[in-house]
């Protein structure tokens, strides 16, 4: 009897310890299936994202992967996020004049020029979205549609109070908020802003005999110089704002893009400020054409030798990572004056 009962209890205890194993494993089981679960659905959800643009708005499911961009600056604005486009217009170009750290991948695709890109070039690469100024595009852009959703974006706003400066943020945030990357782009506009106020600092400490500021870019056409002076809603004049300079330049008429067309016989009403330039190495209207003329060589800037070159490739169209190649150079030929 004793021995049954021995028995009978060592198997109860047998089917206890089991069922206690088996209530206390599961749960965990579920658990780690419901938690994968929970994951893979938070990484497969992203909420849809509608982007107004120069040319109606586009709605985006998901987020685009292949990205084709159709002018530097939004390249620059894609690498500026972390993210490789497929392919870019003109790149050799894009190389030449685009000076940030960011660079291009050695697989993007070249696809075409800026002015007349390769629709086919396009559609090869199947891209997930299309991004294109309007300026240049617009009057293709039900092929582009075709090939994919497209924005379009405008980079000489007509609207008075708004700057190209503030045309490139707003651009710069409606690419990073399609690319769910709003927290990269703020940071990146954080750190602009940071080299914005030691750039300030750095001018203030150079002790420049006044703040105000021309920007031209020089050229020849027709072998007479040709300047092209910078006015206060062009996105560098801003830029030059943010540092501490000042503008001296004020427009008869508004330019919607940002510069006005002068000649040498205009520079004498501008003559107190510091002069900036961008002018090509094998054409330097100031060594040439300018050298001997006597409005040049009376200029207050020129015999006080407020001059300040900005090398021949800076580039004054780009994004935010432009923006701080262009302030370095800005600091740099400011202290070394």
């Amino acid at each position: 009897m004793k021995k049954f009962l021995v028995l009978t209890m060592t198997a109860l205890l047998f089917f206890v310890l089991v069922a206690c194993n088996q209530d206390s494993s599961e749960p965990e089981t579920n658990d780690d299936a419901t938690n994968t679960e929970s994951e893979k659905t938070a990484e497969e959800t992203v909420e849809a994202v509608s982007i107004e643009h120069a040319l109606g708005t586009a709605t985006f499911e998901e987020v685009p992967e292949k990205i084709v961009a159709l002018e530097w600056v939004y390249a620059e604005d894609l690498l500026a996020l972390g993210v490789q486009p497929v392919g870019v217009a003109d790149i050799e170009g894009y190389k030449a004049w685009v000076k940030v750290d960011e660079e291009l991948s050695s697989e993007v695709v070249d696809v075409g020029t800026r002015q007349e890109p390769s629709l086919e070039a396009i559609a090869q690469l199947e891209p997930d979205l299309i991004i294109a100024p309007k300026s240049r595009h617009e009057a293709i852009k039900a092929d582009l549609e075709k090939i994919a959703p497209t924005l379009f974006f405008d980079a000489y706003p007509t609207d008075e109070t708004v700057s190209q400066y503030d045309e490139m943020v707003t651009t710069f945030e409606s690419i990073a908020k399609v690319l769910r990357k709003e927290d990269a782009a703020q940071t990146v506009l954080n750190d602009l802003n940071a080299k914005y106020d030691e750039a300030k600092a750095s001018i203030e400490q150079a002790g420049l005999t006044t703040n105000e500021f021309v920007l031209t870019q020089a050229y020849s056409s027709q072998q007479a110089p040709v300047l092209r002076v910078f006015t206060p809603n062009a996105m560098v004049s801003v830029i030059f704002e943010k540092i501490g300079l000042k503008n001296a330049h004020e427009a008869e008429q508004f330019e919607v893009y940002g510069f006005s067309t002068l000649n040498v016989e205009a520079l004498p009403a501008l003559e107190q400020a510091n002069f900036f330039h961008v002018v090509q190495e094998d054409d330097n209207v100031f060594e040439n054409q300018l050298k001997d003329n006597p409005v040049w060589q009376n200029l207050d800037f020129v015999k006080s030798d407020r001059l300040y070159p900005l090398g021949g490739d800076a580039w004054l169209f780009g994004g935010p990572l432009s923006a701080k190649t262009l302030v370095d150079r800005v600091v740099t030929v400011v202290e070394q004056q």
